[in-house]
Parts: structure tokens; C-alpha cells; sequence
């Protein structure tokens, strides 16, 4: 990388809040700057030795104190420079609105940064410094999901869903440009109509009136590239897409080739003929699911199981829902997956504490955990479940940021914000912005240091507890395999499909369902939810497990 400019920065005067400071040295750091950090409540005098003693070429100066103050304070500093000789430096400078008001009646600093500016804001000015100016603004948002990650750090991505489901495309297009143009988001989730998914390649099983069901109802390899060039502006987010439920390999690669797929989410159980989201039977879902994995696997791009989801949304118990997740993440990484994202949607079942949701989340990530190695990056992704969200407006925006707030105690590399107003109606792209500015409020707040949750001895007993249980239905699974004179049980659609169908995997919502059991029975417990007898009993997996492979012998 090359060598850059040297930048020295604090916080002057009596201001301890560094987030601010510590977070624009990094940026520049990333950058190829070499940095000086004076630490908090840096006195005059020490930022003037330290410059004098350093040399650097740009002076960072934080303050969050009161603004009346600031403006003596800077006051001071200037005259102090102005003294040494050293008013040929380049100052910034960083603090609240009021007062960087203040700030700029002192007629020292260049440039200043608030923490309701956008993070990129900090890095166009860096690279726009005179050794780097003309670069295309292109150039500063990487254009995949690993680079981006990185570009973005230690604050997650912002991902949302966004289409407006309508008789053309052209409400979303509109929606896409102001989103990109508000930098609000770093990944527009792109939400197709049903037809889309399952029809694209078979306009005469099209439902013309049925034109907008669910979301932005394309048509055309043209439409997309309409979808795609309405976003390369403002921040030039990231684009992805729902997977389409037919003609897998086929909808994937023109994917990619129009919108630049960011990752595929896929599942292995559903978007098929179980849950009438898709038209093939079980078995042959579940293969083409993991043939769609290894095609992305060998082009490395990412995928994301939104397994869990599925088993959750059905009133799965926590032990199902964590081996579903270990399932998929197994089965990615033997189709030659390299960057992984494991998702954990939060507050689904509704009927989840907040305690337990956490270390069911714990107990996903832990389970993976031994599969990561150089060849296949885990990638954590949280969201809110759509479900638990109140009608409420008011309600629904405190539950938005709660959500959010809780999330980050596992460190997420991407956060999928859901909008406040989804309980209710697809958001519109106004709320879709405001939802991400909530959420990234949260995130501001909770970089500077929250409480670790994760270290509660009831959320650590009931992750372990949860880790146990999921191996005894793993291996049940594993078992019914080997019975089956299958080798590698975990990636078989014919062991899968089986474990369906005679309740190893199962799910209350099943009930009746040609593929399924259907017979579990799941309830709340103290915030989580287990398998139950009659009585409504806690019944452990050896216990269930155990019965149902004497069932089948």
C-alpha cells in the first residue's frame, strides 16, 4: 500500500468520548495513513508538543462537550498554533452538531465530521486528499460482500428486503435510486414476486393477475439491469435477490450476470412442494438445493442459509432449529462454499425471552464453529423476525432498535433490518431509510461499549444445554444414514428427505403434510421453546429420538 500523509488526532481539553476519533484514525489507517492517536482529554499543550515532536501533515481534533466551552477551548488551540508556527497543518475537525458550529467560527478547520454523517463520508475526504484526487467514486465502495465487510468494519452492513410490489417495475427502480442516493444501506435486498422466483423462465404459467404478488414483479434479464443500474449511486450498495424456486442453477447464473448477486440464500428444506413455495418434491429440492451451493461454492460466492428460519417460523422447537442450521453449514462447506453467512433471526417464535433467543443464537454459532477453517469463512448475520413485529408504530420502532441492540452482542458482520412498518405493509423506501437510520443509531451507540450478554450464566447454560441436545438429534440423523448404508448421511436428500418424513426434523405446522411427520409437539417453556409430551413435559431428543428410530426397525 502506499505511503500516505501522517495524521495526529485526539480529544482536546477535558473531552474523554474518543469512538469518534479512534474510528476516523482506523478509516485512515485502512487507508495507508499513518496515524497518531494523543488518546482522551489531550491537553493544549500536549497537542502541540506532539505535532511539533511528530510533524504530521493533518491535525484531528475531537470534542463532545458543551458547545460554549468548545468555542473558547478551539479559540485557544488556534492562537496556541498560530504562536508555534504551525497553522500550516491541515486541521479536521470532530464532534457534535452544535458544536461543530461552533468550530467553524474559529476559521482553523477544513473539514468536519459528525456521527450523523455517513461512514463513507470520512473516506471520500481522505482519499480525495490532493495525492489521490479524481479517483472515481466508485472506487470507494467495494463492489463484493467480503471487501465490503472489511471496508466497513468494526460497524456491521446494513441489509434490507425492498419491493414494491406493483403492476411494473418501475415504482421499485424509483425506490432503489433514493435508497442508494440516501447512503443509508449497504446491501439492497432485492424482493421478487412469486412469479419471478418460480416462472421467470415460464412466462406461459404466468398469472398476469397475480403480477406483483409479494414484491417488484421483473420479467426480463432487461428489467434487472434496469434494478441494478437504478443502485449505482450515493453509496453504490451491494444488490442480491431472492433465489428462484425453479430452474435453480439457471436463475442463479442470471443473477449474477445482471444485479451482481452479492450471495445466494437458499435453504434445503423448503421452496418446494412442502411448503408449496416451489414445485418440486422434497428429495429432488433438497439436491438441487445442494447443487446450488456447489455451483456458488466454485465461483466463491457467498451463500447464506436461511434454514433456520423455516423450522422457526413453524413453531420448531430450539434443538430443531440449531441442527437445521449445523445441517446446512455442513452441507455448504462439503459443496465447496468459502464464505459462509450463518443467520440468526431474533424473536422467532414470538414466544422467545430475550435471554433464550440469545443463546439459541449462541448455540448456532458454536456448533459451526469447528467447521471453520482457511478454506471456509463463517460470516455471522443477524435480523429481527418479521412476525414479532406490533402494528404499532410507535411500538414497532422501540422494538426495532431493542432487537438491533441485542443483536449486536454477537458481533454481526451484517445486519438485516427489517422495517418498522412490515407488520403492517412492505416499507416503502422513506421507511426503509428511517429503519436503517435507527438501526444504525444503535450501532453508533453500542461500538462505543455495551454489557456482554453473552457471559449470563442462564443464556451459557442454556447454549450448552442446546449444544448437547442438537448432537443427540445430529447423530440420530447420522445413525438413520449409516442404517440406510449411506456414507455421508448429513448431505444425502434421500437421509434427509427420510428424516422428514418419520419426525427426526419435524415441526408442529407439518401436521398433515405429505412429506412430513407432523407429530411433534413444541411449547414455551421459561422463554424457550422444547419438544413436549401430552402433558405439555419437556421430553429430551434421546428420548424422542429414541423412540422415533425403535418406531422404524
Amino acid at each position: 500500500m502506499k505511503k500516505r500523509s501522517k495524521i495526529l488526532g485526539g480529544a482536546i481539553g477535558e473531552c474523554i468520548h474518543i469512538a469518534g476519533i479512534s474510528h476516523f484514525l482506523d478509516l485512515a489507517g485502512k487507508l495507508g495513513y499513518e496515524t497518531i492517536f494523543l488518546g482522551p482529554a489531550s491537553s493544549i499543550e500536549k497537542f502541540i508538543s506532539a505535532m511539533h515532536e511528530e510533524n504530521p501533515d493533518i491535525v484531528a481534533v475531537s470534542y463532545r462537550l458543551t458547545p460554549e466551552l468548545a468555542g473558547t477551548l478551539l479559540k485557544e488551540f488556534k492562537q496556541a498554533c498560530e504562536r508555534e508556527n504551525l497553522l500550516d497543518k491541515r486541521f479536521v475537525f470532530g464532534g457534535t452538531p452544535p458544536v461543530i458550529e461552533e468550530a467553524r467560527k474559529i476559521g482553523l478547520f477544513e473539514e468536519f465530521f459528525s456521527e450523523n454523517d455517513p461512514l463513507d463520508k470520512v473516506y471520500r475526504w481522505l482519499e480525495q486528499l490532493p495525492e489521490t484526487a479524481g479517483k472515481d467514486e466508485t472506487d470507494f465502495f467495494p463492489q463484493t460482500l467480503v471487501e465490503r465487510i472489511k471496508f466497513k468494519a468494526p460497524f456491521p452492513l446494513l441489509r434490507h428486503h425492498y419491493g414494491v410490489p406493483a403492476e411494473s417495475i418501475k415504482p421499485t427502480v424509483d425506490g432503489i435510486c433514493h435508497i442508494a442516493e440516501s447512503r443509508a444501506i449497504d446491501i439492497i435486498s432485492l424482493g421478487p414476486d412469486q412469479d419471478a422466483q418460480e416462472n421467470f423462465f415460464h412466462p406461459e404459467k404466468q398469472n398476469p393477475n397475480r403480477k406483483g404478488a409479494g414484491g417488484v414483479p421483473f420479467r426480463s434479464e432487461e428489467e434487472l439491469f434496469q434494478l441494478y443500474r437504478a443502485s449505482q449511486r450515493g453509496n453504490f450498495p451491494l444488490m442480491r435477490s431472492y433465489s428462484g424456486t425453479s430452474g435453480h442453477i439457471k436463475y442463479a447464473d442470471m443473477l449474477n450476470r445482471t444485479i451482481h448477486n452479492a450471495w445466494c440464500a437458499t435453504s434445503l428444506f423448503w421452496f418446494n412442494a412442502m411448503d408449496g413455495r416451489g414445485p418440486s418434491p422434497l428429495e429432488k429440492s433438497i439436491a438441487e438445493h445442494i447443487e446450488l451451493m456447489k455451483w456458488h461454492g466454485s465461483r466463491n460466492i457467498p451463500i447464506e442459509g436461511n434454514e433456520p428460519y423455516h423450522w422457526s417460523l413453524r413453531d420448531g422447537h430450539d434443538v430443531m432449529v440449531c441442527a437445521s442450521s449445523y445441517i446446512y453449514a455442513y452441507a455448504a462447506k462439503k459443496m465447496g462454499v468459502k464464505d459462509y453467512i450463518l443467520s440468526c433471526m431474533f424473536e422467532t417464535p414470538r414466544f422467545l425471552s430475550n435471554r433464550m433467543d440469545l443463546a439459541k443464537a449462541l448455540a448456532k454459532i458454536e456448533l459451526a464453529a469447528p467447521l471453520a477453517d482457511n478454506s471456509f469463512r463463517i460470516i455471522r448475520q443477524t435480523r429481527t423476525g418479521l412476525y414479532s413485529y406490533p402494528t404499532d408504530v410507535a411500538s414497532a420502532r422501540a422494538h426495532l432498535a431493542s432487537s438491533i441492540y441485542m443483536q449486536l452482542a454477537l458481533n454481526p458482520s451484517i445486519i438485516h433490518v427489517v422495517g418498522y412498518a412490515e407488520a403492517d405493509h412492505a416499507v416503502n423506501a422513506d421507511e426503509l431509510i428511517e429503519s436503517c437510520k435507527m438501526a444504525d443509531w444503535v450501532i453508533k451507540k453500542a461500538i462505543e461499549g455495551i454489557p456482554d450478554m453473552t457471559a449470563d450464566p442462564v443464556i451459557i447454560e442454556r447454549k450448552n444445554e442446546l449444544i448437547c441436545e442438537t448432537h443427540v438429534l445430529i447423530d440420530a440423523i447420522v445413525e438413520l444414514g449409516h442404517r440406510m448404508g449411506v456414507d455421508d448421511p448429513l448431505i444425502s436428500p434421500v437421509v434427509l428427505t427420510r428424516a422428514v418424513k418419520i419426525g427426526l426434523l419435524d415441526a408442529p405446522q407439518l401436521r398433515g403434510n405429505r412429506f412430513a411427520s407432523g407429530e411433534i409437539r413444541t411449547c414455551p417453556i421459561n422463554g424457550a421453546i422444547y419438544a413436549v409430551d401430552e402433558r405439555n413435559n419437556p421430553i429430551s431428543e434421546e428420548t424422542r429420538t429414541d423412540k422415533i428410530m425403535r418406531d422404524i426397525e
